[in-house]
């Protein structure tokens, strides 16, 4: 059974949970629903127990004729119970995480609040051109020929644009993987909080429709590429395979943390965003991105998710890229978020903060589909929270480098940090 919130909750607590998907945009019907067919669930199955039980007593009094008769009511209320558990798991599923507590009440992205911004914008003496516009003009982007091979919103990476793109995945998994760099990090965020370094992954990118719905992100559909032939979806991040890597297991608490850096190009249909950022590589159906994941124990997830924000913040704050972090509100987090962050980082041409980062605590919404365990020193076993961040969405990334350190001459010059990897300090 692939549950998300605590059974429990929903049964004692019914108004806290409506009142609580109903800020996330949600019907609160759904929990009505749920405990109608939880009820009959629960109905047929106390019928179904004495009935066993009478079945094994009937067994025990060689009374054949009358067993045989209460075996076939058995079967009966067996297949009943089947029919009325599935319509109830449906509702269950559906029913979205519970917000955290500091997350703003909120229709959608308009009320997001900031919580801090950092560096400040750099002041041009021309006007800065877009992302695109410099991409065309030193032959980096090219998303003409790219519409004539694909269809648009897709886009050919070249020349140092493509140099750029590993420089950035090199960069990030240098980063995740250095203990000292973690280490500080993690001082940053709590004093002793475990600084332990991430564990590099290339995942698939086709993923089985169980196992994302197991996740918690199938829906919305629209938004998935399906290949019906094999019946797969391809993912929409990399944390849609990372997510699994420890599905139907059971953790020791002496291994938590668990952390993982993944890199996979994603796909996405961006049904629900028609008309909008058509124009270069900022929204597009196909782009790479480096990604978190992380298992921890229950206390831990919130500054877990923090830790996640101080990485993107360093990785950042070395790009020397201006940006803001900010909580999202109600309406505009995920069904599986209890709380999400995101950082926006500035955008010149459009004289405006654009998201290119996100941090997704799920606490045990994502591991209860998954079944996935902590077992304590104890021997107590529980549900590990699970967490999700952008490193780098290298498109976005790359768009924002481009507008960022743009020259009067119409050149590019490139962040410090990544002119080592690139082998060269300016593109013209």
């Amino acid at each position: 059974m692939n549950a998300m919130l605590d059974i429990d909750l929903i049964r004692n607590e019914p108004e806290r949970v409506k009142k609580a998907i109903a800020s996330k945009n949600t019907d609160s019907k759904l929990v009505d629903d749920f405990l109608w067919f939880d009820a009959k669930w629960r109905a047929i199955t106390n019928r179904l127990d004495g009935l066993r039980a009478r079945q094994k007593q009937l067994s025990m009094e060689r009374k054949i004729d009358i067993a045989k008769q209460n075996k076939e009511v058995i079967k009966g209320v067996e297949e009943e119970l089947k029919v009325v558990e599935v319509k109830r798991d449906e509702f269950w599923m559906r029913i979205p995480n519970i917000p955290s507590d500091d997350t703003p009440i909120g229709k959608d992205e308009i009320e997001n609040k900031v919580i801090r911004v950092v560096g400040k914008p750099k002041k041009f003496d021309f006007k800065p051109k877009d992302h695109l516009e410099l991409g065309e003009a030193l032959g980096l982007i090219d998303v003409e020929t790219a519409a004539k091979v694909s269809g648009t919103r897709f886009a050919y990476l070249k020349g140092a644009a493509a140099q750029l793109e590993f420089a950035l995945v090199h960069y990030a998994l240098a980063t995740l993987t250095n203990p000292n760099v973690m280490r500080s990090a993690a001082e940053g965020v709590k004093s002793g909080y475990s600084g332990k370094p991430f564990v590099p992954v290339v995942p698939p990118v086709l993923i089985r429709p169980e196992v994302m719905r197991r996740m918690g992100r199938l829906e919305p559909k629209e938004e998935r590429y399906h290949i019906p032939s094999d019946d797969l979806y391809l993912v929409g991040s990399a944390e849609h395979t990372l997510g699994p890597l420890h599905m139907d297991q059971t953790i020791l608490e002496k291994d938590l943390p668990i952390r993982y850096v993944g890199f996979s190009t994603s796909f996405r249909r961006e049904a629900g965003s028609y008309g909008k950022d058509t124009r270069g590589i900022f929204r597009v159906h196909q782009f790479d991105k480096v990604e978190m994941e992380s298992f921890t124990l229950p206390e831990h997830s919130i500054t877990e998710q923090d830790f996640f924000v101080g990485v993107q913040e360093y990785l950042m704050w070395s790009l020397e890229l201006p940006y803001r972090v900010i909580i999202c509100s109600t309406g505009d987090q995920g069904d599986p978020d209890a709380r999400h962050l995101d950082l926006e980082t500035w955008f010149p041409s459009e004289g405006i903060y654009r998201e290119t980062h996100s941090a997704d605590l799920m606490t045990d919404y994502q591991s209860r589909r998954l079944n996935t365990k902590v077992r304590r020193v104890d021997g107590k076993t529980e549900f590990a929270h699970m967490n999700d961040g952008t490193v780098f969405a290298v498109g976005r990334t790359i768009a924002a480098i481009l507008e960022n350190y743009q020259t009067k001459e119409g050149e590019v010059e490139i962040p410090k940090v990544l002119q080592k990897y690139v082998g060269k300090k300016i593109i013209s």
